[in-house]
């Protein structure tokens, strides 16, 4: 397990773990701030291909803010990216940073209670996913 990312891999395509994905979030808190269809940005600037893969900013707007009023830097670090790849036809790989990870850049924001149970928050979500 890497102390980075929480990470899990589940049957369907990168379009279906993402529909799901976002809607196991939200019950932990979490909603998707942005998307990245990265492959096709590549595809599209490079002209490389390379198997399906986005890039979700998700975030935990309470989490976020409280940590914000600790430090402005947490600005440079909202949101937290999820990335979900299909690793092979039929499979996807969903990896996101870890908040309490995340937040081991700034030393101006306190570990808390809140962060960690968060980042449970996060994990339970992903793991949920079948």
């Amino acid at each position: 397990m890497s102390s980075l990312a929480i990470s899990k891999t589940v049957d369907g395509n990168v379009a279906q773990v993402c529909e799901k994905l976002q809607e196991a979030l939200k019950p932990a808190g979490f909603g998707i701030l942005t998307r990245i269809d990265f492959d096709q940005k590549i595809k599209e600037k490079l002209g490389e291909t390379m198997n399906p893969c986005v890039i979700l900013g998700a975030c935990n707007p309470k989490l976020a803010y409280n940590a914000y009023k600790q430090s402005t830097d947490v600005a440079l670090l909202i949101p937290c990216n999820i990335a979900v790849t299909e690793v092979e036809s039929g499979k996807v790989k969903i990896e996101a940073m870890r908040p309490t990870a995340m937040l081991e850049f700034l030393k101006d924001v306190g570990k808390s209670e809140e962060i960690s149970a968060a980042e449970k928050n996060l994990e339970q979500a992903i793991q949920s996913l079948s």
